[in-house]
């Protein structure tokens, strides 16, 4: 299957898109969601989801995706579209706030143990990273942040020692009073 993203035009550059769309909390909503963007060859980079407004039940999804700006326009129509959905917001398009949390495992063996480790927690310091866990080998650290952010201190902590990675992908708001 040929993909949107392979064959941009030279007049049209790949550009980020965050989405938020709220839909209905119902079984198979994201399954949909999910085969819209499968079924056209369309890319989800993060995709984030929770039930936002527990008593209309009403959940929000983030989608990060990319793609022509023609591409994305056809994302944002196709998905305001479908039945559950009730709104599709582009934060890309306004002032937004983006965050990503990280779960970052780093085990540091050898001689120059005790010198990663301390070079594990400044770094930790620095980013603002949180220790969640710490055993004499190994430190489980807590990192929310822009996903630049994270990105650069997951690749830091390549060097000391990772083992592993979980990350749960962008949550974004608009900023200001009005919601969504």
């Amino acid at each position: 299957m040929k993909s949107h993203y392979s064959d941009p035009t030279t007049s049209q550059i790949v550009e980020r898109r965050v989405l938020c769309v709220l839909v209905d909390n119902e079984p198979g909503v994201l399954a949909r969601i999910a085969g819209l963007f499968s079924g056209r060859g369309y890319n989800i980079e993060s995709l984030t989801v929770s039930e936002t407004e527990h008593e209309k039940h009403l959940s929000r999804i983030t989608i990060v995706t990319s793609g022509t700006p023609n591409v994305l326009n056809q994302i944002e129509a196709q998905l305001d579209r479908m039945v559950p959905v009730h709104r599709v917001v582009n934060l890309a398009a306004k002032a937004s706030i983006e965050r990503e949390l990280a779960l970052v495992k780093v085990s540091q063996n050898g001689p120059d143990r005790s010198e990663h480790r301390m070079e594990a927690l400044r770094l930790a310091t620095a980013f603002g990273a949180k220790t969640v866990d710490a055993t004499l080998n190994s430190f489980i650290f807590e990192l929310a942040g822009p996903a630049d952010d994270v990105e650069r201190f997951i690749n830091l902590m390549t060097a000391i020692g990772l083992v592993e990675v979980s990350r749960t992908g962008a949550a974004a708001i608009g900023r200001g009073a009005e919601p969504m």
